[in-house]
C-alpha cells in the first residue's frame, strides 16, 4: 500500500519536471524498496509512457536502461530474467549494446548472465569485447570461462588486454594453470599485467618453480615488457614460498637496480623472503633501514623472528613497535602470540592474549586460539587445553586446532585425549592420513602395539596414503627437490655415496635410528633402511657435496620433521661443524652444535 501510495503522488510530466526527472525520482526510491513492488512500479512506467518500449526518445531510453539495470539487480534471478526477455522480445524494444552490458554488470548470477547473453544474441544482439568482460566475474565457473575465451578467440577479442587477464584470473581461480599459459601464449600484445597475473596464477596453483621461471621470461630478447614493482613482490613470494634465497637476492637486486628498492610493499615482501628463508640478521637490517615502518612491516619482522624461534626478540619488537605509536593488528598479534608459543613463554603468551581482548579491543580468531592452545600443549596443559576449544572458544575449531593439540597429545603420551581429538577431525571430516600417523605415534610412544596395529589396519581400510615427504634445496638459482629414496636427481650416484659415510660417522658417533618413525609394516632391519634414504637426508648429503663449509645449509619441507631425521640433523650438525636450518611445514628448525633451536618441541 505504501508504495502504491506514493506512485499515486508522483508528479505528473510539468514543464518544470520532466518525464525523464519523474522516472529518475521514482527508480532512486525504488532501489530501496523490496522486491514485490517492481510489478507494480514496471506496470506504472508502462502505463505513464516513461517506459514505452518501442519509444526512440532520449528520456525513454535513459528510463528504460536504469530500469532494467535497477530490476536485473534487485529481482530474484527467475523474475528479472522475466522481466528482461520482456523488454527483449518487445517489438522495437531491443535495447542497445550498452544497455545490455549494464545489465549483465547487475546480474549477480553468472548463468543467469550468461542465458541472457544467448538470447540478446540470439536476437542479434552481439555485444562486444566488454559485454564479454563483464561476464568473468569472481565466481564464474571454470566451463564459463572456456566457453567465454572461445567466444573471445572467435570474435577477435583476445587483443584486449583487460578481457584476456580477467579470463587468465578466471583460469587461475579454478586451477588450471595449463589453460592460463596458454590463453598467455595466445595473446597478441602481453603487457606487464598479463605476465602477473600469470605468476599469480602458478602461485594459486603451487607452481611456484613455474614463477620463477618467468622472470627470466620477462628479461629475454624477445619480451617487450619488464618486470616491474608488483612482478618483483609476486617473485618474492614465490621465493619465500620455495625457500630460494639466491633467487630471492637476484630479485631484490633487480628492484634496486630499476628503482623499486624503496617502495615498502616490496621492501616488507623482502622482510618476509629473508625471514622464511631463515635469515633473520637479514631481515633485521632491511627491517632497520625502512624509514617509514607501517605495521605491515612490524607484523612481518615479528613473524619472522617468532618462525624462527626467537621468541623474546619478537616481544622486544612488539614493544619497540607500540613504543612507535604503531597499533598492531590481528596479524601482528598472531606473530607474538606465536612468538610465544614456539618458545615456551606462557606466561607471557596469556598476557598478549588478554592485551589483544581487553586494551586493543580486537576478536581473537582461530589462528590467535591454535597458537594459545599449542601453548597450553607445550606447559603440559592438554585437558585445560581441550576444555578451552570445546567450551571456551568464541569461534568454531578448525582441523589445525585439533591437530595442534593431537600432535601435543603425541609428545606428553595422552593416549584418552588423542582418541577424542581424532573424533573431532572425523566430525569435520577433515580427517588426513597425518592425523592417524600422530594417533599412532601416541600409542606407540607408551607401547601400546596393539592399538597402533589396529591403528595400521584402520588406515588400510580407509584407503589412507600418508602425504610423500618431499625437501627441496636451492643451489646457483636453481630448486632441487629430493623425495625418500629419490633416484631421479642426475648426481644420485655421489648423493647416495655422501650419504652412506655421513651414516657411517654418524653411527660411530652413537646415532642410532628411530624406528618409530617408519610405520610400515616392516622389521626392525627393514625400517632402519627404510629410514636412511628419506628426503631430508638426501638434501644434506646433497647439499655437503655443493655447499662451501662457511655457508648454512638451508632446506624446506612440506611436511613436519620426523623425529629420526630431527635427531640424525641435530647429530649432522655437532659432527661437520654445520649450521643447517629446516623449514618444516609449522615453523624453523636451526641445528647447530648438536642442538635445535625448538629444543625438541615440534
Amino acid at each position: 500500500m505504501a508504495f502504491t501510495s506514493r506512485l499515486a503522488r508522483a508528479p505528473r510530466p510539468t514543464p518544470a519536471s520532466s518525464p525523464s526527472s519523474v522516472a529518475a525520482a521514482l527508480l532512486a526510491s525504488a532501489a530501496a524498496l523490496p522486491a514485490r513492488h517492481f510489478l507494480q512500479l514496471h506496470a506504472h512506467l508502462l502505463r505513464t509512457g516513461l517506459l514505452a518500449p518501442s519509444s526512440t526518445s532520449s528520456a525513454a531510453t535513459t528510463t528504460t536502461s536504469a530500469f532494467l539495470s535497477l530490476a536485473a539487480a534487485s529481482l530474484p534471478s527467475s523474475r528479472a530474467l522475466a522481466v528482461l526477455s520482456h523488454h527483449l522480445t518487445a517489438p522495437g524494444s531491443l535495447p542497445s549494446t550498452i544497455q545490455c552490458n549494464s545489465i549483465l554488470r547487475a546480474l549477480s548470477d553468472p548463468p543467469d548472465a550468461l542465458r541472457f547473453l544467448r538470447r540478446m544474441r540470439a536476437l542479434g544482439r552481439r555485444g562486444n569485447n566488454f559485454t564479454l568482460a563483464i561476464l568473468l566475474k569472481p565466481r564464474c565457473a571454470l566451463a564459463h570461462a572456456r566457453q567465454l575465451h572461445a567466444n573471445a578467440v572467435s570474435e577477435g577479442h583476445l587483443r584486449d588486454a583487460l578481457l584476456a587477464t580477467s579470463l587468465m584470473r578466471c583460469y587461475a581461480n579454478g586451477g588450471d594453470g595449463d589453460g592460463a599459459r596458454k590463453l598467455f601464449d595466445e595473446m597478441p600484445v602481453r603487457d606487464t599485467v598479463a605476465w602477473n597475473v600469470l605468476i599469480t596464477c602458478y602461485l594459486r596453483n603451487r607452481r611456484t618453480k613455474d614463477a620463477l621461471k618467468l622472470f627470466e621470461e620477462m628479461r629475454g630478447r624477445e619480451s617487450e615488457v619488464e618486470p616491474d614493482d608488483v612482478t618483483c613482490i609476486l617473485l618474492l613470494q614465490a621465493c619465500t614460498n620455495l625457500g630460494a634465497l639466491d633467487f630471492g637476492e637476484l630479485v631484490w637486486a633487480y628492484a634496486v637496480e630499476h628503482g623499486y628498492g624503496g617502495e615498502l610493499k616490496v621492501r616488507n615482501s623482502l622482510i618476509a623472503m629473508y625471514s622464511r628463508c631463515g635469515c633473520v640478521d637479514k631481515a633485521c637490517q632491511v627491517f632497520c633501514e625502512t624509514p617509514q615502518k607501517s605495521v605491515v612491516s612490524w607484523s612481518a619482522m615479528i613473524s619472522g623472528l617468532a618462525a624462527n624461534g626467537l621468541g623474546k626478540d619478537a616481544i622486544s619488537a612488539f614493544e619497540e613497535m607500540m613504543r612507535s605509536d604503531v597499533a598492531p593488528d590481528v596479524k601482528t598479534f598472531t606473530g607474538v602470540l606465536s612468538a610465544c608459543s614456539h618458545s615456551g613463554l606462557v606466561d607471557e603468551g596469556f598476557r598478549f592474549f588478554d592485551m589483544m581482548r581487553c586494551e586493543y579491543r580486537l576478536k581473537p580468531n582461530v589462528h590467535h586460539y591454535g597458537c594459545i592452545v599449542d601453548l597450553m600443549g607445550r606447559a603440559g596443559l592438554l585437558d585445560e587445553a581441550y576444555e578451552l576449544v570445546t567450551k571456551e572458544m568464541k569461534v568454531a575449531p578448525d582441523a589445525t586446532i585439533w591437530r595442534t593439540l593431537l600432535g601435543a597429545c603425541r609428545i606428553h603420551g595422552h593416549v584418552d585425549l588423542g582418541e577424542r581429538v581424532i573424533s573431532h577431525l572425523i566430525e569435520l571430516k577433515a580427517q588426513q592420513a597425518g592425523d592417524y600417523v600422530l594417533l599412532l605415534n601416541t600409542y606407540a610412544a607408551v607401547g601400546d602395539w596393539k592399538k597402533v596395529a589396529e591403528v595400521r589396519k584402520l588406515m588400510q581400510q580407509k584407503g589412507l596414503q600418508t602425504t610423500p615427504g618431499c625437501t627441496t634445496v636451492e643451489h646457483n638459482g636453481e630448486v632441487h627437490e629430493f623425495i625418500a629414496d629419490d633416484d631421479t636427481h642426475p648426481r644420485k650416484v655421489d648423493i647416495y655415496q655422501k650419504l652412506n659415510e655421513i651414516n657411517k660417522h654418524l653411527r660411530i658417533a652413537g646415532y642410532v635410528p628411530n624406528v618409530s618413525s617408519e610405520l610400515h609394516d616392516l622389521d626392525s632391519e627393514g625400517k632402519e633402511n627404510a629410514l636412511t634414504y628419506h628426503s631430508e637426508k638426501l638434501a644434506i648429503a646433497f647439499s655437503l657435496l655443493v655447499t662451501p663449509q662457511h655457508r648454512p645449509i638451508r632446506l624446506a619441507k612440506n611436511l613436519r620433521v620426523c623425529v629420526d631425521c630431527h635427531n640424525f640433523t641435530k647429530m649432522f650438525s655437532g659432527i661437520y661443524n654445520r649450521l643447517v636450518i629446516v623449514r618444516d611445514r609449522t615453523r624453523f628448525h636451526h641445528f647447530e652444535g648438536g642442538k635445535c633451536s625448538c629444543n625438541d618441541y615440534w
